[in-house]
């Protein structure tokens, strides 16, 4: 299917005489339900006669990882998908999270699991193994050793959601890739590294960074676009930024006020961004949105191997 999606830069802001134009990633997720994943699902229920299901695990009573799941479950409810939690207590052993995973794999009914992270602390050590027990093709965080490999290889597999989230927010946007300079911030597999094998993909000149890189804002300056995943509050300033950088905010804070905030101090250093997306309403979106996508890719791709 080929869908088309139509968004009003409704949230473009004057900056002196300088048009700020935020990413809207709450808007693009909201014409993805409606114009893609909705009928995409009633498109599965209608040619195969059932329903994706979205299982969640989550370890534990994190409040935040609660508050993730709660968000996660309801946006798969709205699109189509039958979600199910699987709440276990705290002190759960990693033999019993295997037993947990290996039921939902072994599950036709199942489409994608979704192991929340970050694991309490004893399963902390134990926290690749958990994840690579999980069914590649069940894998809607893509997260599995055959999933980052079928990354880095460009053979078909399940992408992490935050950075397809972003390449597909950037093209939306119309934001030239081939030939950039993408700087990425961060090297967890969770963001950085697959963001910036997606950027290769589309062509762009990819320089990662992180806590022991020397002379950072020389090479953040640099950067026609910059991915911010590095969890620490604010920490791109201007000085950070050449005039007229594409930003992409990954990080999810809160200040000392309590106030939640990117990894990028927006206020300052939008007067300098060409684009840049917003805490929150940006980057968040867009995580939860590409879960719905590759539950419903999971589907087909677990289709073609029957």
């Amino acid at each position: 299917m080929n869908f088309q999606y139509y968004i009003t830069l409704k949230k473009e802001k004057p900056l002196g005489d300088k048009l700020i134009k935020l990413m809207d990633g709450k808007a693009f997720r909201d014409e993805l339900v409606k114009n893609e994943f909705i009928p995409r699902v009633k498109g599965i229920q209608e040619q195969f006669q059932t329903t994706p299901r979205l299982t969640t695990i989550l370890v534990g009573e994190n409040p935040a990882s609660q508050v993730y799941v709660r968000n996660k479950i309801k946006l798969a409810e709205r699109v189509g998908i039958e979600g199910k939690q699987i709440n276990l207590p705290e002190n759960t052993s990693f033999k019993e999270l295997q037993e947990i995973i290996h039921e939902q794999n072994t599950n036709p009914e199942v489409t994608g699991i979704l192991l929340q992270l970050p694991l309490p602390s004893h399963l902390k050590p134990f926290e690749r193994k958990a994840i690579n027990f999980i069914n590649h093709l069940k894998d809607v965080d893509g997260l599995t050793n055959q999933n980052q490999g079928a990354l880095l290889t460009g053979d078909k597999g399940i992408i992490p959601c935050t950075p397809l989230g972003i390449l597909k927010l950037l093209k939306r946007y119309n934001i030239p890739l081939q030939g950039k300079n993408a700087v990425v911030m961060g090297r967890s597999i969770l963001v950085g590294k697959p963001m910036g094998l997606l950027l290769l993909r589309e062509h762009a000149t990819v320089t990662y960074t992180h806590s022991r890189t020397k002379n950072l804002n020389e090479i953040t300056r640099r950067a026609d676009i910059l991915i911010v995943a590095i969890g620490k509050p604010e920490f791109v300033t201007s000085e950070y930024v050449k005039d007229g950088a594409v930003i992409v905010d990954v990080g999810i804070n809160r200040n000392e006020k309590g106030k939640l905030v990117g990894d990028v101090l927006f206020e300052e250093v939008k007067s300098k961004a060409s684009y840049i997306t917003p805490v929150p309403g940006g980057i968040g979106p867009m995580t939860v949105a590409m879960l719905m996508n590759n539950t419903i890719e999971a589907f087909y791709l677990q289709h073609e191997e029957l």
